[in-house]
């Protein structure tokens, strides 16, 4: 897998909280889901993302992962969190206009 696609992967599971109303993909809510839940998702997600970065990087590294401190991960999550703006767009402000 190349690194656009693995970005891309990303780009996919950080906007997955925003355009569905399941909990977790799985889980069926009675009410709508707010942004604390979302939120919630959001990190749980982050969290998937660095295993599967992890995986990724100890089958092309040769089995070997690099050591992170605290800085890696404030500055991937960060990323995280700009790859979910459009997510954040379209909950927040496209859709209240098409239900108008």
């Amino acid at each position: 897998m190349s690194p656009i696609s693995l970005i891309l992967l990303f780009f996919v599971i950080a906007n997955l909280p925003w355009f569905t109303e399941r909990l977790f993909l799985a889980i069926p809510l009675a009410k709508n889901k707010s942004v604390f839940l979302r939120l919630i998702e959001l990190i749980a997600f982050y969290f998937v993302s660095l295993v599967i970065a992890t995986i990724f990087e100890s089958r092309f590294s040769g089995g070997e992962v690099h050591p992170q401190t605290w800085e890696f991960f404030v500055t991937t999550f960060c990323l995280f969190l700009v790859l979910s703006v459009p997510g954040v767009v379209y909950r927040y402000q496209w859709l209240p206009l098409a239900e108008k």
